[in-house]
């Protein structure tokens, strides 16, 4: 009996450590999967990777009031990435927008979103970015900003005047639901930075619902990123839970459909949100109430311009190109075929007062939405090699006017602006 005892204690003394080992191995795998998620929430992937570059690697160029800059390698690459961070200087960087050597890095890094993200989350990020991503040997580019334009040290000026480090904290008075859909909007989602206009400091207007600009849409790198409050005509008033989470998960809906950067953040974020946090982000987003806009009745449809289009187009050269060019996809009433097709009726970007967006994805299209790996069958296709300024002009006033969308008229000249820039960044 003792000798079997004794030989069990040895097995047990031989095995423990492989067991401790693999119980360590196991929680170091849930942790580096669980901040895998994270970056998904966060859409990391899709600043910090170029067109057809290495994932994470960077490289991608940023327009900013400056001038261009371009994206940072954020892989494990010990040279030319984060490989000798330490989890303090990965959390100063992400929260408090510092590298490691200490210049600060540009806030069109999202870093005063991210300064609330929670410590646990910080902890299971770093551990993905040193543990689960590919290191990447790959220079950072210097930004194209220039001097003394591109002097740094007065972004630690910006940041004791813009810059609240506080960690999010749960809101009394709210349930479960609404503060994880808060935390997620404000912080790793970092919605404001695109959907909350910007002060002449280039400084969000508000970071969060207690500030009346927060998410009532702003104009940024060509685009106007769209109102996300209850407004009723450019914002999500008219939108069920259903439509959002349709939005969210495929990038189109009953209302309209993903353009410009949406498109990314549809293919490599919210589409892999787990079902839990997209209804989070739906009750909060759904409890802002109705801010900015443009002051109009609310929507509702009328068919004089289907009329128009149908009867008399030779009449009207917006109709005359609409007939030609986009009614076959959006339909002779505007209603469009949606999911697949977008409606153009009411649809909540045609009625926001800045035409910016629709310029642009005239011009040039959008980019695939990619949903569970299979592209949407019927992209936007790109008419600047197709119509004149004055040809998208009228099209775009026809369509802002028509079915009591109620828009303001395009000019070719606001074409020719956007036509020039955008063509210039490509």
């Amino acid at each position: 009996m003792i000798k079997t005892l004794k030989v069990f204690g040895a097995a047990l003394g031989l095995a423990l450590p492989f067991a401790v080992a693999s119980t360590a191995h196991a929680a170091d795998d849930a942790m580096v999967q669980r901040g895998a998620y994270l970056a998904k929430l966060g859409d990391c992937v899709a600043c910090h990777s170029a067109p057809k570059g290495k994932p994470f690697a960077g490289g991608l160029p940023m327009s900013t009031p400056m001038g261009q800059i371009y994206t940072t390698n954020i892989t494990p690459d010990p040279d030319t990435g984060i490989g000798r961070y330490t989890e303090e200087d990965f959390a100063r960087a992400l929260r408090e927008g510092v590298a490691k050597d200490g210049h600060n890095l540009y806030p069109a890094m999202p870093y005063p979103s991210y300064a609330k993200v929670k410590d646990d989350d910080v902890q299971a990020l770093y551990a993905f970015f040193m543990k689960g991503v590919a290191p990447v040997q790959q220079a950072n580019r210097e930004s194209a900003i220039p001097w003394p334009l591109n002097m740094r040290w007065p972004l630690k000026l910006w940041n004791v005047v813009f810059l609240d480090k506080a960690v999010y904290q749960d809101k009394s008075g709210k349930d479960v639901a609404w503060n994880r859909g808060a935390y997620l909007i404000q912080g790793l989602g970092h919605c404001g930075s695109c959907h909350t206009p910007r002060g002449i400091a280039f400084q969000e207007k508000a970071l969060d619902e207690s500030g009346s600009a927060y998410l009532t849409g702003a104009a940024l790198d060509g685009w106007f990123a769209a109102n996300l409050t209850q407004e009723h005509n450019v914002g999500l008033g008219r939108w069920s839970d259903q439509d959002l989470t349709a939005f969210l998960k495929t990038g189109a809906n009953a209302h309209a459909s993903a353009f410009g950067s949406m498109t990314s953040v549809i293919n490599n974020s919210t589409q892999a949100t787990n079902d839990t946090d997209i209804a989070a982000m739906t009750s909060y987003l759904k409890s802002l109430p109705a801010a900015g806009g443009t002051g109009a009745a609310p929507y509702s449809y009328d068919a004089q311009a289907t009329k128009v289009s149908l009867t008399r187009p030779a009449n009207d050269a917006g109709a005359r190109v609409y007939t030609a060019y986009c009614m076959h996809c959006h339909g002779v009433d505007g209603r469009g075929f949606a999911p697949m097709l977008a409606p153009l009726a009411g649809n909540p970007n045609v009625l926001e007062h800045d035409a910016s967006s629709l310029i642009n994805v005239t011009l040039n299209g959008t980019g695939d939405l990619v949903i569970q790996g299979i592209p949407a069958p019927y992209p936007m296709p790109k008419y600047a090699p197709v119509l004149t300024d004055r040809q998208i002009a009228d099209v775009l006033t026809f369509v802002r006017a028509g079915w009591n969308n109620g828009a303001p008229a395009v000019s070719a000249e606001e074409v020719a602006k956007l036509r020039k820039s955008t063509q210039a960044a490509r």
